[in-house]
């Protein structure tokens, strides 16, 4: 008698300057996201297996996209800071995104080494360590699998709230805010589909980080839908 297939498994990780949160698929629905301090990742059970496919994205807002017409991998340093501060020793990475026709121009130096560690902690089947991409990459990956034709997907975590606004195919906004609170990190939401005359009563927003029912229901108020992806 054959053996049922073996279902594939993933692992997808967003680490802040506060800890980290995860989310294992496919589901049994028995881990919700939330974010936990650092001091647990040896003790974290779903980190002591391999999966199929591990992602681990870092919140950090050291990040520009860059068209594909108008890049130079000599000048990815200068495009990044003038949108963003760097330090002489900060290390700048670029990431092709060719769903968009441009390149993402980052900097993973944010000051944190936890994201390092579960790089070569949580490892897929391959044993080889996964490279630590930023969380807009992520961001703007999943504008493709929503189906709404305002696409509105956002995380918040470490003071900074990463939003990426598109209506159909389009992109209109790719940006991080500096967010201490879930306040802060709303009123910019608003004023962002406030600029770009997009109504939240008609639009549903999606967040890749974990929202507690107090931001849950806050969002609730204003937006036609509440998304925890």
């Amino acid at each position: 008698m054959d053996s049922a297939p073996r279902t594939y498994t993933g692992i997808s990780i967003q680490v802040s300057l506060s800890g980290y949160s995860f989310k294992v698929y496919p589901s049994d629905g028995l881990h919700p996201r939330f974010w936990r301090g650092p001091e647990t990742l040896f003790t974290t059970p779903e980190f002591q297996r391999r999966y199929d496919k591990v992602d681990i994205s870092l919140l950090t807002p050291k990040v520009c996209l860059v068209p594909e017409a108008f890049f130079d991998p000599q000048t990815a340093r200068g495009a990044l800071s003038e949108v963003c501060p760097l330090d002489d020793g900060d290390f700048v990475e670029t990431i092709a995104l060719p769903s968009l026709a441009s390149v993402l121009v980052y900097s993973n130096s944010i000051g944190e080494n936890l994201s390092k560690v579960m790089a070569q902690t949580v490892l897929p089947t391959s044993g080889e360590p996964v490279r630590v991409l930023p969380e807009m990459y992520y961001l703007l990956g999943m504008l493709d699998s929503i189906q709404d034709y305002n696409k509105i997907v956002a995380s918040w975590a470490g003071e900074w709230l990463h939003l990426v606004i598109a209506q159909g195919k389009s992109l209109r906004l790719a940006n991080v805010f500096r967010a201490p609170d879930f306040t802060t990190a709303q009123y910019f939401l608003f004023l962002s589909l406030k600029q770009l005359q997009l109504n939240p009563e008609v639009s549903t927003v999606c967040f890749r980080t974990p929202l507690d029912s107090e931001a849950s229901m806050s969002l609730y108020r204003y937006f036609k839908g509440v998304v925890q992806l």
